[in-house]
Parts: structure tokens; sequence; C-alpha cells
């Protein structure tokens, strides 16, 4: 028996995720996700650094093609060392 998505596919989908407010940081989410979706144009690109400036949140919305291709963006996005926290 397939499971069925709530979301209608293709559909715009913010992938927020946090880890530690370093360079390579952005860098390594915006990797994460471009394997997954191709190129992620920078206004896709939204970040904001936590009160005492240790973390940063860094959403990225793309263009959903199917909730597979989301399971595999939040299964790898969230083995990774780097990403505290994937919503």
């Amino acid at each position: 028996m397939s499971e069925e998505s709530a979301i209608e596919f293709p559909c715009t989908f913010p992938i927020k995720m946090m880890g530690r407010d370093t360079p390579e940081f952005l860098t390594t989410t915006r990797d994460l996700i471009e394997s997954h979706v191709g190129s992620v144009d920078d206004t896709a690109v939204k970040t904001s650094a936590s009160s005492n400036g240790n973390f940063v949140s860094v959403t990225i919305t793309i263009t959903a093609s199917s909730q597979q291709q989301l399971d595999d963006i939040y299964r790898e996005v969230s083995a990774h060392d780097d990403v505290l926290m994937a919503l």
C-alpha cells in the first residue's frame, strides 16, 4: 500500500536547518540542498543568528517535486554532523 502525502507536488517548500554559526555552515547547508534540487538562487536562502551569536538558522526554500525528494533531503541533512536540527 502506498502512502499518500498531504502535500501536492510540485510545491514551494522551506527547509530550515540550525547549527553553529561558522563560515562553513551556510556553504554546507546549501551544498546539501543543491545536491537534491540543483542550483539554489541567493534569494531563496535566508539566515538568522541566535541572540548570543553562537548558532544560526538557514532556511532554503525549494520547489519540491515529491515526498521522496523531501524524505531524502531530510535524511541527509539530519545525518550531517554540522546540522544540529532540521525542520
